[in-house]
């Protein structure tokens, strides 16, 4: 897996690499803005994922997501951020960004983002929503979302928690004690549970209802 971490701060981009890199799998490659980020792009072979500093210089708001996705061959694109409100990842993933990662997040989580996304799959955190979403009349909109919110039993919860939590199945059956092809019929019945199709989906319900 090749990796490009683009990110401003020197100490970041260090720690991350010497976490990533003890998997054998993974090589990384750093970029200090997104002249440099766009250089490697074009001069590589091509990258597995792109984590991108939405503060770094040179993004301009989103601007600097937008000219690497439109570059020829673009690899998949994910924001990196201590700070980005649900507005700008909502405009991130509307631009085509594969997902959005969280500088708080733990080091095992990240990677297990990663992976996530190099799959193909679009990846949030549960905490993505950092602020409310505009209402007119926020009690409607409360009441309204309770009574729309489905039951889920006990087990259902700690397997949709383990999902928001970037975890494979494989992850949650050991982090559950149950067996893999449980936790397959668990996530399976969650999504028809919350009417979506995929894993990503009832991630993205589950932050949208507060289910997580």
């Amino acid at each position: 897996m090749r990796l490009l971490i683009a990110d401003d701060h020197k100490l970041l981009r260090d720690t991350l690499s010497t976490f990533l890199e003890l998997e054998e799998d993974i090589q990384i490659f750093t970029a200090g803005n997104i002249s440099e980020a766009a250089q490697l792009i074009a001069a590589s072979e091509g990258f597995d994922l792109v984590l991108l500093d939405y503060d770094m210089p040179g993004m301009n708001d989103l601007e600097g997501l937008k000219s690497i996705l439109e570059m020829p061959n673009a690899p998949p694109v994910a924001l990196i951020s201590g700070m980005a409100p649900r507005a700008i990842v909502e405009r991130a993933f509307h631009i085509g960004a594969r997902g959005f990662v969280h500088k708080t997040m733990t080091a095992t989580s990240l990677l297990n983002a990663i992976r996530f996304m190099v799959l193909g799959e679009r990846y949030v955190p549960v905490d993505f929503v950092t602020e409310p979403a505009p209402a007119i009349d926020a009690q409607f909109a409360l009441s309204a979302q309770l009574q729309d919110r489905p039951r889920l039993t006990t087990r259902e919860s700690e397997v949709l928690q383990a999902l928001c939590d970037g975890k494979t199945n494989k992850e949650i059956a050991r982090l559950l004690n149950l067996s893999e092809p449980t936790i397959k019929l668990h996530v399976k019945t969650l999504c028809r549970r919350l009417g979506v199709s995929n894993r990503t989906q009832a991630v993205m319900a589950a932050l949208s209802q507060g289910l997580n």
